[in-house]
């Protein structure tokens, strides 16, 4: 593949990387500490064109492609993993799949205000008790008349306290396993019986909230469902492959941003009368980041090439998303040491490239899953 960028992929990056250097950095530790989801920032994104990068035009998006998706996340990790998250859980897991599997009204009434920015989405798929068997589900839609009811609790649901639509996987058929789940489009404020139970605190990634969400009785028209009863499985598995190209991008970015860090200061912090990058150990830890940041990069270029192609990005996508969130938090680690001291203080930011790193080697399928995934790939 060329691996020259075409000029409005470049544009385009050149645009995300001025707003994030002016308008994000300046924050990033302080909305952390704050805990604050920064709406502003949203605003802005949503004024660049930014919210619904990879949707259509008619449906209010940007017509881009995914690579030109991966960009915009890597340049928000790279100055703040909480923005990136919530950005790409809006666009890949919430904003995709309607416009993937829905019809012409529900991209019109639900698809279109995300990508334009209106409001963010929220994917509701993992429960208390799932964990990494994201099919073991106990939340229910039963029918209804011309409605579903909706009941039980999803866990660590990024940004469903902010959303203005969330996509909640349920059973439609109990005794039909993988093929009795379905995808609900749920209004966090207008369907009685949806309620934000906890915003968790947690290790990184604090101005990103996390949530749980408790569905008591909640009533949707039947308009609602997203293709047909017993897709829901089959749709999830489409939407992570997409998801896992968010992910290697957003860990591309944020070990991008921790090797920037430890550069900047290597070459300016001197032992001994010279800049500590003239030493051997630090010098050939910082190449050893640039060579690792470089390989993720080219693995999440390549699935999302792939994925634009419209090929099967399974395996791409999945070696992608283990390589580059092991990367991001080896690099932020290292990152770190580089500092010494100062790279364990709040001042510098290593620490919560650090911080925020971790969770990629988690979300969206941990690094075990993937091996799993891949094994399965290759026929073993």
């Amino acid at each position: 593949m060329d691996f020259t960028l075409p000029d409005e992929h470049e544009m385009t990056r050149e645009v995300v990387r001025d707003f994030c250097e002016t308008e994000i950095e300046p924050i990033a530790q302080d909305i952390e500490d704050e805990h604050r989801f920064p709406e502003e920032i949203f605003e802005e994104l949503a004024d660049l064109d930014l919210m619904g990068v990879p949707v259509p035009e008619e449906y209010g998006g940007a017509g881009g492609d995914y690579l030109m998706y991966a960009l915009v996340a890597e340049e928000l990790g790279r100055v703040s993993g909480s923005v990136g998250l919530s950005y790409v859980a809006h666009t890949s897991l919430a904003t995709m799949p309607i416009i993937k599997f829905g019809t012409e009204e529900q991209k019109e009434r639900w698809a279109k205000p995300l990508a334009e920015g209106e409001y963010l989405g929220s994917w509701a798929l993992t429960e208390p008790e799932s964990g990494s068997d994201a099919s073991d589900m106990d939340t229910m839609a039963e029918k209804d008349g011309d409605e579903y009811v909706l009941n039980g609790t999803k866990q660590f649901i990024t940004n469903a306290n902010v959303a203005g639509s969330v996509l909640v996987k349920a059973v439609t058929d109990p005794d039909a396993g993988y093929d009795g789940i379905s995808t609900f489009i749920v209004d966090p404020d207008e369907d009685d019986g949806f309620e934000v139970t906890t915003v968790w605190d947690k290790m990184g990634l604090n101005a990103s909230p996390t949530c749980e969400i408790q569905l008591d009785d909640v009533r949707v028209p039947e308009d609602r469902l997203l293709g047909e009863e017993g897709d829901g499985w089959d749709q999830t598995k489409k939407t992570l492959d997409g998801g896992r190209i968010s992910i290697a991008a957003l860990s591309t970015g944020l070990g991008q941003g921790a090797f920037e860090a430890a550069r900047e200061y290597a070459t300016e912090r001197e032992q001994f009368d010279q800049p500590i990058s003239k030493f051997d150990a630090v010098r050939d830890m910082i190449v050893s980041m640039d060579r690792k940041i470089e390989r993720a990069r080219l693995l999440t270029h390549k699935a999302a090439v792939k994925y634009d192609n419209g090929e099967d990005v399974t395996r791409i996508s999945s070696l992608a998303k283990l390589d580059a969130s092991e990367i991001s938090r080896e690099v932020a680690e290292d990152a770190v040491q580089v500092l010494g001291g100062y790279g364990y203080t709040t001042d510098f930011a290593p620490q919560r490239f650090y911080r925020d790193a971790k969770l990629m080697e988690i979300g969206e399928g941990t690094s075990e899953i993937q091996h799993l995934v891949l094994g399965r790939e290759l026929g073993l």
